[in-house]
């Protein structure tokens, strides 16, 4: 194969990933947002969900997209879980969160 040939194929590969990456991220807020919701009444969804992404892992994100298609409710509750309790979620979401909180009381 020519190097002409495989300069379009690495330039899509590198396109690919940043939007599999976003891809995923998207599937995965789908899935984290009515948890947070259930879980969580009373704090602001789009901050809290938005923490428990960025907290999350490459790993993490791709089991929340995945279960986003196959519906496994059990295993998403509990990363979400899992991932909320991190020192560096619940420092996001005093973070992030508390002011929405606050601003809307």
């Amino acid at each position: 194969m020519r190097l002409e040939a495989l300069i379009p194929v690495v330039l899509l590969a590198a396109c690919n990933t940043a939007i599999g990456t976003e891809v995923s991220r998207s599937a995965a807020k789908s899935v984290v947002n009515p948890i947070v919701a259930e879980r969580f009444p009373g704090v602001p969804l789009e901050p809290t969900t938005d923490c428990i992404i960025d907290n999350a892992s490459g790993d993490e994100i791709v089991t929340l997209a995945t279960s986003a298609a196959t519906r496994d409710d059990q295993t998403a509750t509990q990363l979400v879980l899992d991932i909320a309790r991190r020192p560096d979620t619940i420092q996001c979401i005093a973070t992030n969160g508390l002011p929405v909180l606050i601003n809307t009381l």
